[in-house]
């Protein structure tokens, strides 16, 4: 009987804490920075690929081929869909005036599966002028490495009426790792925007009475990774962009009748109705409710887009009063007016 009955107390004290919370959570949209800023005058993108490996080169690309059981064209297809993932991105973002995948003879390329060197000044200026584009998108790596795990186990395999039967067989497993670079050149400033190395990780399974068999049976692992590589060059031109997030803020609903009213109001959507009930605890003798007020004040400021003054509440919450959750909150509110600055500055250049 004490078994069963010490379970159910202890989730009805669980409720009871959720119950008596001093705190309510709601959440509310903000957009941050794009990781990858491009310049707002920036009307014609070029994209090239540096990962197609040189002359000096291709004994190496073709040994890693064979060593990993690759089709041949596998790292010139994967790349070639990454640039057109990342082009197709670009263009439906609608922002830019061109998007150009260009082939060019000025190209230094590397090709050995690290990441290179950046590009000379000279050899950016040479292929962006020659192309009319005004920033360069260099795939500066793609390679894939294969690895191959063999066991031998019972596999199904129909036999001549068409039922699957377990026999004695062999199962393969397929990894693909696909690593991948890119950098952003901007000529007229000489600088690079961005630079970033990836790894994806494609698995594919097959199953057959010989190995050969079980190899042949995974099929589309080509389609597989040429697919992810395809949204890897879809992800990076989504990192140009501002992203719109959601944030989830704590606020007091304890301490006078007042909060437990105001609580109600902002359950409603009344979020003026409620600031107006705690702008009359901000000068309660009670340094906890008053703090708390100062508190929510901050909350409020937010939500109304006014970040700066909602910094202020929040200093004061904590300065004052000493309410510790002001503190945290504050860094959070000083990180807010960063982005937005940073996205204001994006948006005038």
């Amino acid at each position: 009987m004490k078994k069963r009955i010490q379970p159910l107390l202890i989730m009805c004290a669980g409720l009871l804490l959720i119950g008596c919370s001093a705190t309510n959570q709601l959440t509310m949209g903000a957009v941050e920075p794009a990781r990858v800023h491009i310049p707002s005058d920036v009307s014609k993108i070029g994209i090239v690929n540096r990962s197609l490996p040189s002359e000096g080169n291709k004994t190496v690309d073709k040994i890693d081929k064979i060593l990993s059981l690759e089709g041949l064209n596998l790292d010139k297809e994967g790349a070639e869909a990454a640039m057109l993932g990342l082009s197709d991105e670009l263009e439906r973002s609608e922002r830019f005036e061109s998007i150009s995948i260009i082939e060019s003879s000025a190209l230094e390329r590397k090709g050995l599966g690290v990441f290179p060197a950046a590009l000379s000044w000279k050899t950016v200026e040479t292929i962006c002028e020659a192309n009319g584009v005004d920033v360069l998108f260099s795939l500066e790596m793609y390679d894939t490495d294969t690895k191959v795990d063999y066991q031998t186990a019972m596999v199904k395999i129909p036999n001549n009426l068409g039922i699957k039967a377990e026999v004695p067989g062999h199962k393969v497993t397929i990894k693909t790792a696909i690593k991948s670079g890119w950098r952003v050149y901007d000529p007229l400033n000489k600088t690079i925007i961005d630079a970033i190395t990836a790894n994806d990780y494609v698995t594919s399974r097959g199953e057959g009475i010989n190995p050969m068999k079980a190899v042949e049976a995974v099929i589309g692992r080509k389609e597989a990774v040429l697919q992810q590589s395809t949204y890897s060059g879809n992800a990076y031109a989504l990192e140009t962009r501002p992203r719109r997030k959601r944030i989830s803020r704590d606020y007091f609903v304890k301490g006078t009748n007042n909060f437990e009213i105001a609580q109600r109001r902002a359950q409603t959507g009344d979020w003026k109705g409620a600031a107006d009930l705690w702008e009359q605890e901000v000068t309660n003798a009670d340094p906890k409710i008053a703090g708390r007020a100062c508190y929510n004040m901050a909350i409020s400021n937010e939500i109304n887009g006014d970040l700066n003054k909602a910094v202020e509440w929040a200093s004061k919450s904590y300065s004052d009063y000493e309410i510790n959750e002001a503190l945290r909150y504050l860094n959070l509110l000083r990180r807010r007016v960063a982005e937005k600055e940073q996205l204001r500055q994006q948006e005038a250049r």
